[in-house]
């Protein structure tokens, strides 16, 4: 893979989840990524990629590797219909890139999180760590509805993953209530 190494910690039995995809600060993440997913054997994955990408020629790759095109430019239910495909699946983990954007933020979108709990799944921690070469799934969050709590687990697993562009990572990803 490039000179990367893949780590695959997740129980097996977890068939369904929601997967943060973090930290990412360039589209090198999702060109690693997809053949990464490929050697781990997860198939039934789905992803959150903002509409601007669904144009020709790449409409079919993103459609056909699993892309939910996203319109960043107004609200709308997106957790609703997430939480209705999750519900729809006996196998699923759909993969949320929490930051939005490949930019610097001041905090990470919640969605996530949100999904998560209202479908009763874990999350699973996935990161590219670009300092060290590793990529992969690690830590499983089971979230307890604290969102504080959880949130500080999820920011503590992050704080140690080297993004490809640092300058573009806020390692504080969420204000505390």
């Amino acid at each position: 893979m490039g000179g990367w190494t893949i780590q695959y910690d997740v129980d097996k039995s977890i068939n369904k989840c929601v997967v943060i995809g973090a930290p990412h600060t360039s589209n090198w993440d999702f060109v690693y990524a997809l053949p990464a997913l490929h050697f781990m054997g997860i198939e039934n994955l789905r992803y959150l990629i903002k509409k601007e990408f669904f144009f020709w020629p790449f409409t079919w790759l993103f459609k056909a590797t699993g892309g939910i095109p996203v319109d960043r430019s107004k609200r709308n239910d997106l957790t609703t219909m997430l939480k209705s495909l999750l519900e729809s699946k006996s196998s699923l983990y759909l993969l949320f890139p929490p930051e939005g954007t490949r930019s610097r933020v001041e905090r990470w979108k919640t969605g996530f999180y949100y999904t998560a709990i209202d479908t009763q799944l874990p999350i699973v921690l996935g990161f590219m760590d670009y300092e060290k070469r590793v990529l992969g799934f690690g830590d499983v969050l089971y979230p307890t509805g604290d969102f504080n709590k959880d949130m500080a687990i999820i920011e503590k697993f992050y704080a140690e993953k080297g993004p490809k562009n640092p300058a573009n990572y806020n390692p504080i990803i969420f204000k505390r209530k």
